[in-house]
């Protein structure tokens, strides 16, 4: 089990492609630092690297003089770079098959001898989506209508999307809104379908989805559906060389805690009891709905096997601290082709809200501010195969007062990757994590 970041990767293939017809070159000389970032919190993949050129290139024994890439190729924004990098266990990082693009040229140093600048890339979406525009209706399941924009409006492939379905039905106009904002916005207002046998759906209790991109593709996915997946790495983080039980995959090389709890942040945003005043302009009425999560806590699927809020005083949760206001849309945007068949379905039933927003919009609010609850970052050797979205377990060690290695039962655990960094340099080769759970303790669920 590696005791450090392991020595640097094996860099297959590093080759960027000029625009006008001149050809490609091999980059893997002459990047000194390349880093590749995914995040559940981000719509698209990006990477940058830095270029140190000196103006020559090894051809055979001898130095030939060459002229710099940056103006030989020349870069001028929206090059093709295909990069496939494999770590020290055999996995690769193929971004090769889909590649990424240049978005910008910064922090140049020129010089007659040797250049030096560093290359932002982005995925070939984030450029698509400036050129685009959601403008149709859009009627029926959600996950229904986000595989409709990515697959006609943004021209991306079915087989790289990822979709869970889910429960409600919502109706839409695009506004000229761009697809990626469009498909998070939806995000906010979904609900999983349920899992008992098939039958019925989640509504009431555990909203919310993340839309993000990884190398593998696009991933439009419930909160509750990601923590209810099993953890596909193990790590331990110990000041010892050794492995106590020889399961781990590695072992952190560091780790720091961002947020462990804020309780003024998290009664500030409501997570554990807010009130809902929903506005009816149809009838003129109102109606005050408050929500306790303790009381869905049934209905949600958590990393840990505490519930945050059954640990807190009562004294903290069992009053409101936040206020929502929302107004219904009754009667806008019925179902229908045709405006006979908007009509008609109006009319058997002009009380309903196109979007069932008593039963999910708070519940969505609180399941995006519990799953942040507790932040970790963690240091690895080089792992290409994880990306943003992907549960690991960690295991941290437990201050006390002897000498045994006992880990820590609370902090231990399940952990959701939310950002991913895999870091190449000639020196060492790394993997940086942050982490996010939403509950404390040891679930079980490793395999």
């Amino acid at each position: 089990m590696p005791n450090a970041p392991a020595q640097a990767a094996n860099i297959k293939k590093f080759v960027i492609s000029s625009n006008s017809g001149g050809g490609s070159v091999d980059m893997s000389s002459v990047v000194p630092d390349f880093r590749y970032y995914e995040s559940i919190l981000s719509n698209v993949t990006t990477s940058s690297f830095v270029v140190s050129e000196t103006g020559y290139q090894m051809e055979g024994d001898s130095d030939v003089a060459t002229r710099g890439v940056l103006d030989g190729l020349p870069i001028r924004g929206g090059e093709r770079v295909d990069i496939e990098i494999e770590d020290n266990y055999g996995n690769s990082l193929d971004l090769s098959r889909s590649g990424l693009y240049v978005n910008r040229v910064k922090n140049a140093s020129p010089g007659t001898q040797s250049d030096m600048f560093m290359l932002d890339l982005c995925s070939k979406e984030y450029f698509a989506n400036e050129q685009t525009r959601v403008v149709k209706r859009y009627e029926g399941k959600i996950s229904d209508n986000v595989i409709s924009i990515l697959t006609e409006v943004l021209k991306v492939e079915s087989a790289v999307l990822e979709v869970d379905s889910t429960a409600i039905e919502y109706n839409f106009i695009g506004n000229d809104r761009k697809p990626l904002y469009v498909c998070t916005w939806l995000a906010s207002k979904s609900v999983p379908l349920g899992t008992n046998n098939g039958e019925g759906n989640s509504v009431g209790g555990a909203a919310g989805y993340l839309f993000f991109q990884t190398r593998d593709g696009f991933h439009f996915r419930s909160i509750d559906t990601l923590f209810e997946g099993e953890a596909t790495k193990k790590f331990l983080y110990s000041n010892t060389a050794d492995d106590p039980s020889g399961s781990y995959d590695a072992k952190i090389v560091s780790y720091s805690i961002d947020r462990d709890m804020d309780l003024k942040e998290s009664m500030t945003l409501g997570t554990h009891n807010n009130r809902s005043l929903f506005f009816d302009f149809y009838s003129m009425n109102y109606k005050v709905v408050n929500f306790d999560v303790g009381q869905q806590k049934s209905k949600l699927s958590t990393a840990g096997r505490d519930f945050i809020t059954d640990q807190l005083p009562e004294e903290f949760t069992q009053s409101p601290t936040r206020l929502f206001n929302h107004v219904l849309d009754t009667g806008t945007l019925p179902k229908g082709i045709t405006s006979d068949a908007q009509l008609k379905n109006w009319k058997d039933n002009p009380t309903q809200s196109n979007y069932d927003a008593e039963r999910s919009m708070v519940q969505s609010v609180m399941r995006y501010n519990q799953m942040f609850t507790i932040q970790t970052n963690i240091t690895i050797p080089l792992d290409v195969s994880i990306k943003a979205g992907d549960l690991i377990y960690c295991d941290f060690p437990e201050l006390k007062g002897s000498d045994g290695k006992e880990t820590n039962d609370q902090s231990g655990g399940i952990y959701m990757v939310a950002h991913v960094c895999h870091a190449v340099t000639p020196q060492e080769s790394f993997s940086s994590l942050s982490l996010v759970r939403d509950s404390f303790g040891k679930n079980t669920g490793f395999s």
